[in-house]
């Protein structure tokens, strides 16, 4: 990384931190959540050699966005929502628009998004399936598939139709569940207003599930509601629908996947994908890549799915920071 205008807002952010010293750095990865820490330390981890001049640059660049923007409180709720939108994408920043907007504060489920998947799982697993759904409609859809994964078959599908046909949570529901979570969690606070779960929400929790158990989920919902399983089934975006992305997006994945991670979700790859990721590369790289994947001996299924699946997760990531587009099995774009 050499070029300030070429950094993405996580790196830039980065380097802004590391700028500002430790101690006011903290101070501001305190606002932040679990995802975004994540992110951005994986990006100031990563910060090595950079020139000067880029620091100068990415400072510049950040006084002179402070500098255009309108007199404090002043349009406030507009530069929010514009803020988080480019920041976390639609999906992630609605959420989280309505609790600073809105003035709600939900320090009960926004501690489980700290959690392991097992111990979310723990706390929700003895309340009532409708609970365990609006919980895992809170959380990443990461963690919410990796909750979920805890939970026996059946009362996996009975919780992921209720994710999709859910259209949001009453303020008092909302409120007297979080103020549950609190007196578990030895905490404070209730939630103002919520939006959440939708056809969408549980399709992209299915997309972080295992093959096999997310196929099982999906017979079950599609056993007790076939229409409501088509709707699930056609915003899934899986590793072989990669081949509907533009060329532009194929190349700004590329840049974010190791060879290795390559190789092993091609090898149960269909055959248009790995056109498109041929296409995509150098002659030299595409040569190179398709010859490791002919020396590649046998690998386990196991492996290759999760290898497309993080590979999947980068492409979302990707999707989400709106520098690139997916586009899901049904032909609609998930943004």
């Amino acid at each position: 990384m050499t070029d300030a205008a070429s950094l993405n807002g996580t790196d830039r952010a980065a380097v802004l931190l590391l700028a500002l010293g430790e101690i006011t750095a903290a101070e501001i990865l305190k606002h932040l959540g679990p995802k975004e820490v994540q992110k951005v330390g994986v990006a100031m981890s990563a910060v090595h050699g950079m020139p000067k001049q880029t620091i100068h640059d990415v400072l510049k660049m950040f006084i002179a966005d402070m500098e255009g923007q309108t007199a404090l409180g002043v349009g406030n709720d507009d530069f929010i929502r514009s803020v988080l939108v480019q920041a976390l994408g639609e999906d992630k920043a609605g959420g989280m628009i309505d609790r600073i907007l809105m003035g709600g504060h939900t320090k009960g489920l926004d501690s489980l998004k700290w959690m392991d998947g097992r111990s979310v799982f723990d706390i929700v697993r003895l309340e009532h399936p409708q609970v365990i759904s609006i919980v895992l409609s809170y959380l990443d859809s990461d963690q919410a598939a990796e909750v979920l994964g805890f939970f026996p078959e059946r009362v996996r599908a009975d919780v992921l139709m209720r994710i999709a046909t859910l259209e949001g949570v009453q303020p008092a529901a909302m409120a007297e569940l979080n103020e549950t979570l609190e007196r578990q969690l030895r905490g404070g606070g209730a939630l103002k207003q919520s939006s959440m779960g939708g056809v969408k929400a549980a399709a992209n929790i299915l997309n972080f599930m295992d093959s096999s158990a997310e196929q099982a989920v999906m017979d079950l919902v599609k056993a007790a509601d076939s229409e409501l399983g088509q709707k699930i089934q056609d915003l899934m975006f899986v590793f072989d629908n990669l081949e509907q992305v533009d060329d532009r997006g194929i190349q700004t994945l590329l840049r974010e996947v190791s060879t290795d991670q390559l190789v092993l979700a091609l090898k149960g790859a269909e055959e248009g994908v790995k056109l498109k990721i041929f296409k995509n590369m150098s002659q030299r790289a595409s040569a190179m890549l398709q010859e490791e994947l002919e020396n590649k001996g046998p690998v386990r299924l196991s492996e290759v799915e999760t290898a497309q699946k993080e590979i999947l997760s980068t492409a979302r990531r990707l999707a989400d920071e709106g520098q690139i587009m997916l586009g899901g099995a049904g032909g609609e774009q998930m943004l």
